[in-house]
């Protein structure tokens, strides 16, 4: 097999390795070419050529996302990186593993004006859970310090036995922080950066490799809550008559059915579910703008828990977060490995494991329920809203909200859900999804720019079909998602096109002038029809509900390429609808 003589190179690649890392997407470039001869030489890694990288590293995490596993990105030295950061944050706010490999040039060669040269040490600030800096290997005695530096070298021999004790230094670092790092993405579930400088020549090989890094095993992992945290919990929760379950971005069948049945059975528990949370029961509630939005203050009052717990990732509703910030709970647990957001300014317990290791462990000590309509009068609301809802739909005209409620009810059962951020998202929480799908969403950041990335990168993971619907401004944006290799013909992408931003159109601003069309929303009049044509998707277009009805019917059928469907809607109806929609339903 070949190697790339680079001793540093070999000790990236064995260590990952050693840790499983198995998908490698690389951005072609010179100074990263001892890993890359590296890894695409080996046939135990999958590897993937992506040319823009701040696609590479969101369609690294689409697959992060779904495997759970750290994926690895390799980019050549310069701003190469810097196109990673966008993806970096996002998964650092999504829990998302992911291993940058960056090559660096030597230090003697950084601030002087070489060409591809940036300050690469801790590019990634506040976003990463690890930044590992390692050093440059000794390619001969001439590297030894100098003799103002050392004690005074008696002859050849001592020379070279300082020069392999040097060696020998760099080379333990180096293990140690490759270490260090991947067990930090494997336990912690975030990003980390290992910056790797390299020196020419870059694309020498050897036939067997020159060294053997130690790998450092993850350490063991604490399963069991705190009895005291656990009776503390107990005593809160018996006392209250309301209490509240708010849940966020969860991933898919990760809660055991029996808890959520026991939540079910307490008149006194609330659950409130997003459409990321992935957690449905028939008690239980999701689309909570549709609930909550047409109440008045004393109706939001009522709703006030006494206890809050929480899960989850960030919450796309903002009327439940305004609800919650101005009725304070009297207590806030959040329930997560790492990290509690004190979102509603009420945290009171972070609780540090997973949502289900907290039920397994909490709920089994509840001997009694508290007799309540906390939950009762709600569900009656619940049902109010629902016939109301529909009755809307049937007297408005075509437009982004009946395109959402065709296309969300067409999405085939047991198949994977990926929805684009902005108007996308908020639309979809409005509407119940079917409760086979797997539903994600990049909400650690909620921005548009890397949507179609990811879901591309899940569906490559995946042999379930994969289903993206996003906003007309967030496809454009990131349409260099397109520019693979490797888009399965599962794959389905549903562009809402809607003319620009039409979420800005729901927001207060001066609608209409020049100034709005043109820095708010962002008025154009592109179509992804030559887009298609370019990287070889079928397209389909529609422009009212019997186009749109009859090519869904269509749409999710087998292919040999993947496909498009760009729903073209009216722009200056959209927002009046939506707006009009929470009156109606009060």
């Amino acid at each position: 097999m070949t190697y790339p003589k680079i001793p540093l190179a070999q000790t990236v690649i064995q260590l990952c390795k050693a840790k499983e890392i198995k998908h490698i997407i690389i951005s072609p470039g010179s100074r990263s070419a001892p890993l890359t001869i590296g890894f695409t030489n080996d046939p135990y890694f999958t590897c993937y050529s992506i040319v823009d990288e701040r696609c590479a590293a969101f369609f690294a995490m689409g697959i992060a996302q779904q495997l759970k596993v750290p994926t690895a990105l390799v980019c050549t030295s310069g701003s190469a990186l810097l196109n990673y950061y966008p993806a970096i944050a996002e998964a650092y706010y999504s829990d998302i593993p992911l291993a940058v490999l960056s090559a660096d040039r030597p230090k003697h060669l950084v601030g002087i004006g070489d060409g591809q040269t940036i300050n690469q040490k801790n590019v990634y600030g506040n976003h990463i859970l690890y930044s590992a800096n390692l050093k440059l290997d000794l390619k001969d005695e001439n590297q030894i310090p100098s003799y103002e530096e050392l004690p005074i070298l008696k002859n050849i021999e001592d020379k070279l036995e300082r020069f392999l004790g040097f060696q020998k230094d760099i080379q333990r670092y180096n293990e140690e922080e490759i270490n260090t790092a991947l067990n930090l993405a494997l336990r912690r579930k975030g990003p980390i950066h290992i910056n790797i400088p390299f020196d020419e020549p870059l694309y020498d090989t050897v036939t067997k490799p020159s060294v053997s890094p130690k790998v450092i095993a993850l350490p063991p992992k604490t399963t069991s809550i705190d009895t005291v945290v656990l009776k503390n919990c107990l005593e809160d929760w018996n006392l209250a008559s309301k209490k509240m379950i708010l849940v966020g971005v969860n991933a898919p069948h990760t809660i055991d059915a029996k808890w959520l049945n026991e939540l079910a059975r307490d008149e006194s528990v609330i659950v409130l579910t997003e459409t990321t949370s992935n957690l449905h029961h028939e008690s239980f509630f999701p689309s909570i703008d549709q609930l909550i939005a047409p109440f008045t203050e004393d109706e939001q009052k009522t709703l006030k828990p006494e206890v809050l717990l929480t899960f989850g990732g960030l919450i796309v509703s903002k009327k439940i977060k305004a609800l919650l910030r101005k009725f304070k709970p009297k207590v806030h647990w959040h329930v997560d490995e790492k990290k509690a957001n004190d979102t509603f300014f009420s945290l009171t317990s972070h609780i540090e494991t997973t949502p289900d290791l907290f039920f397994k462990s909490f709920l089994p000590l509840i001997t009694h329920y508290r007799k309540a309509d906390y939950r009762g009068n709600l569900l009656e609301i619940k049902k109010k809203r629902l016939l109301r809802h529909e009755a809307y739909l049937k007297e408005i005209p075509f437009s982004d909200f009946t395109a959402f409620n065709t296309i969300l009810k067409s999405i085939p059962k047991h198949t994977i859900l990926q929805v684009g951020n902005s108007s996308a998202i908020r639309y979809t929480q409005l509407f119940g999804v079917d409760k086979t799908l797997e539903v994600y969403c990049n909400r650690g950041t909620s921005g548009i720019d890397g949507s179609t990335s990811t879901a591309i990168g899940c569906a490559v993971s995946k042999t379930k079909q994969t289903t993206f619907i996003t906003g007309d401004l967030s496809f454009f944006y990131d349409s260099n998602a397109l520019w693979n290799n490797y888009i399965p013909s599962t794959f389905r992408i549903i562009i809402v096109n809607n003319k620009g931003g039409g979420i800005f159109r729901i927001l207060p601003g001066h609608k209409n002038t020049e100034n709005f069309d043109t820095y708010f929303e962002t008025h154009h009049h592109l179509t992804a029809k030559y887009l298609c044509e370019m990287f070889n998707l079928e397209y389909n277009a529609a422009r009212d509900s019997e186009s749109l009805e009859g090519s869904l019917n269509a749409f999710f059928e087998s292919s040999k390429q993947p496909k498009l469907l760009e729903v073209f809607t009216p722009k200056n109806l959209n927002d009046s609808i939506l707006l009009n929609y929470f009156e109606f339903i009060k």
